[in-house]
């Protein structure tokens, strides 16, 4: 099998392995909200993140042209105002309820992207499932309405950061997503040092900001910005829709959550929709 047969799968399994540090780290983020809030958090972890992709990726060795940084700029401040909103929602809005309202963004894409009709049937089973697992039925009295509206500009970003990721993957080099997390860091540091000030520097911060960097900003959109290069952006849109299922899972495996009938029927139609757009992919 050649590299361009493979690479779908190696796209799956790289968006896998995003998805799963990410979920794995939302726990470690809401440990840090109490000291120097979801602003400061968020400065934080796209600094730590920004230099380990730098030091990674080294994208001063990179012949760069001039004409690319304006999409190098709106990929890094997407990437940044989707970190910001969703962690600000976060703090206002129960999790669930935040990836719920999140993810239109994403979706939107796919619907938006779809040409056949197989690739809508996909977009409408991921959709189903996921409207079967938003909480909003059962929390909406305790729902902060300025939380859910941050939460959908989270989508709206995200829906964005896949648009321009797409584009900066296809016609830069990787490294773009070092320079593009430096921007978002640059532009988003400010935000934190004035909401947080001096305990943003707290010596027990530190490490946790460190392993959050990593595992929330620069593992997943290092591997994230390689998937979007390989693998159309209705089929990435439609494999996102793991993120939820992945934290439902997370949470029955570590947390003890018990899920019903009707959750398991969401995931095992989110995650049909994710094979079935998988197998399906148009080759060039």
């Amino acid at each position: 099998m050649n590299f361009s047969a493979a690479s779908p799968l190696v796209s799956v399994l790289l968006l896998l392995v995003s998805m799963s540090s990410i979920q794995a780290s939302a726990s470690l983020a809401k440990t840090i909200f109490p000291v120097i809030g979801p602003a400061g958090t968020t400065a934080l972890r796209l600094l730590v993140a920004a230099a380990i992709l730098l030091a990674v990726m080294r994208p001063w060795t990179k012949n760069i042209p001039r004409s690319a940084w304006k999409l190098i700029a709106v990929f890094g401040l997407a990437t940044a105002s989707m970190n910001l909103c969703f962690y600000e929602a976060l703090s206002r809005i129960p999790l669930g309820v935040a990836v719920a309202l999140e993810f239109t963004g994403p979706l939107t894409v796919a619907m938006l992207s779809s040409r056949r009709l197989v690739d809508m049937v996909w977009v409408i089973l991921a959709a189903a499932g996921l409207v079967i697992l938003l909480p909003l039925r059962q929390s909406a009295d305790s729902i902060d309405p300025l939380g859910a509206l941050l939460a959908l500009a989270s989508g709206v970003c995200w829906a964005l950061y896949i648009v321009f990721g797409k584009k900066a993957g296809s016609s830069l080099d990787k490294s773009c997503v070092a320079l593009a997390m430096l921007v978002g860091s640059c532009a988003i540091f400010p935000v934190g040092l004035a909401a947080s000030g001096t305990a943003l520097f707290t010596p027990e911060i530190l490490p946790l900001a460190l392993l959050l960097g990593i595992f929330s900003s620069a593992l997943p959109y290092g591997v994230e910005i390689i998937a979007l290069k390989n693998l159309p952006s209705r089929t990435f849109s439609i494999l996102m829709s793991l993120e939820p299922a992945l934290a439902a899972l997370s949470g029955f495996l570590f947390l003890g959550e018990q899920l019903n009938l009707a959750q398991w029927t969401a995931l095992a139609a989110i995650m049909t929709a994710s094979v079935g757009s998988t197998l399906t992919i148009q080759r060039r």
